[in-house]
C-alpha cells in the first residue's frame, strides 16, 4: 500500500487542511504572544499550547501538517545546536552517573503511576504500565492497539502529563530563583547568508539520513547534532535570527495543544482524575531523583529538573531553548530515556501486563 501511495503524484493539500493549520498558527502565535507581552517564563511555548489546546477543547479542528511540523523540528535543533560550546562538551564526562539514575527514575516512576491507577482508579495491568511509561507515545500507541489496552484514556494520561509540565515547569523554574522569569537572548548574533545556508543544508542532509536509520527523533536530533558540529567547530558563528527561533517555539507549543482537537470532551473528563493522581506519582518519583542528583553532582539544580521531569523530547528541549538551560544535558538524559522505554516498555509489558491469551478474548 505504501509503495502504490509512494508513486502517485504529488497532491497538495485541501483548502480545509491549509485553513485549519492557518488557523492553528494564529491561535498560536497569539497565545505566545501574551504571554510573551505578560512576561512569564517558557512564554512563546507555554502561551501558544495553552491557546491552542482551549481552542481544540472548544471543538475547532485544528492541526499541524506534517511538513510544517518537520520544519519546525529542524528549526529548533538548529537552535539548540547553536548553544554549543566547548564548556558544554566538556560537561559529558559527568553524563552516566546521572543517565543511569535516570534509568532507574523513570522504571520507579513508571511502575509507581501504573500501581497508583490500577488501585485508585482501577485500571487493568496493560493499559496502567503504558499510561504510565513517560515518553514515545508513537511506541506506547502501538503497543496499546495490540495489547488491547484502553487508547483513549492512555491518551489522555500522557497528553496531560505532557501540558502540564510544558506550561508549569518554566513557571516553578523561575519562582524557584533557579531559571530566569524571561527568555533570554542566546546568541549575540544572527549567522550571515551563507553560514544559515551551511546550517540548515547540514541539518537537513543529517536529519534525513537519521530518518532512513529510524533514529528517534531524527529531525530534531538530527538538526541538532550538524548545528552542534558546525558551531562546536567554529565553522559557523551566529545563529538563527530571533524571529525564526520564536517561530519554531510558537509551532512546537500549538502542536503539543492541537492533540486535544483529536479528544472528545467526554472522554478527557473522564480521565482527569486519573491523569492528574498518575502525573502527581510520576512527579513525585522524580523529585526524589532530583534532589539525589542536585546532591551527588555539580550539575546545575535547573538542568536536573529539565532533563529528568517526564515530558515529551520536543517539549522539554524548547524548554530548555527558552530558559537557557544546558541543551547537551538535557537532550542526552531524554534520548536516553526514549531508548529506555522503547527498549523496556515491551519487555515490561509482556511480563506485568494481561497475557494475549485474554487480549484475544
Amino acid at each position: 500500500m505504501k509503495q502504490i501511495t509512494a508513486s502517485l503524484p504529488f497532491e497538495w493539500p485541501s483548502r480545509a487542511k491549509v485553513l485549519s493549520a492557518v488557523e492553528t498558527l494564529v491561535i498560536g502565535a497569539a497565545g505566545g504572544l501574551l504571554f510573551l507581552v505578560a512576561g512569564l517564563p517558557g512564554g512563546l511555548i507555554s502561551g501558544s499550547m495553552i491557546a491552542v489546546g482551549i481552542a481544540a477543547i472548544a471543538g475547532r479542528q485544528l492541526a499541524v501538517p506534517p511538513l510544517l511540523t518537520q520544519t519546525v523540528l529542524v528549526l529548533l535543533g538548529i537552535s539548540l545546536g547553536s548553544v554549543v560550546s566547548r564548556h558544554l562538551i566538556q560537561q559529558v564526562s559527568a553524563y552516566p552517573l546521572t543517565i543511569g539514575l535516570l534509568a532507574l527514575a523513570t522504571f520507579c516512576a513508571t511502575f509507581g503511576s501504573s500501581y497508583y491507577l490500577q488501585r485508585v482508579h482501577g485500571w487493568d495491568r496493560t493499559s496502567a504500565f503504558l499510561a504510565g511509561s513517560p515518553g514515545a507515545l508513537s511506541q506506547i500507541t502501538i503497543l496499546a492497539v495490540e495489547r488491547g489496552a484502553d487508547l483513549p484514556g492512555i491518551a489522555v494520561v500522557q497528553t496531560m502529563r505532557v501540558i502540564i509540565l510544558t506550561a508549569a515547569l518554566p513557571l516553578v523554574l523561575a519562582l524557584a530563583g533557579v531559571a530566569p522569569s524571561a527568555a533570554p537572548s542566546l546568541t549575540t548574533t544572527t549567522a550571515s547568508p551563507f553560514d544559515l545556508l551551511k546550517l540548515v543544508a547540514a541539518s537537513l542532509a543529517l536529519s534525513l539520513l537519521l530518518r532512513l536509520i529510524k533514529f528517534p527523533a531524527s529531525w530534531m536530533f538530527g538538526a541538532m547534532i550538524a548545528s552542534s558540529v558546525l558551531h562546536g567547530a567554529g565553522w559557523v558563528e551566529g545563529g538563527l535570527p530571533d524571529w525564526v527561533r520564536g517561530v519554531a517555539l510558537v509551532g512546537i507549543g500549538a502542536l503539543i495543544g492541537s492533540r486535544f482537537a483529536r479528544m472528545k470532551v467526554k472522554t478527557l473528563a473522564g480521565h482527569l482524575r486519573a491523569a492528574l493522581g498518575s502525573f502527581a506519582v510520576a512527579i513525585a518519583v522524580s523529585g526524589i531523583f532530583v534532589g539525589i542528583v542536585a546532591l551527588a553532582t555539580q550539575v546545575k539544580f535547573s538542568d536536573v529538573v529539565v532533563a529528568f521531569a517526564p515530558g515529551a523530547m520536543d517539549a522539554m528541549l524548547a524548554l530548555a531553548l527558552t530558559l537557557h538551560i544546558d541543551p547537551i544535558f538535557v537532550g542526552a538524559h531524554h534520548l536516553s530515556r526514549f531508548v529506555f522505554v522503547t527498549i523496556a516498555t515491551p519487555g515490561i509489558v509482556h511480563l506485568f501486563g494481561r497475557t494475549q491469551d485474554d487480549v484475544d478474548d
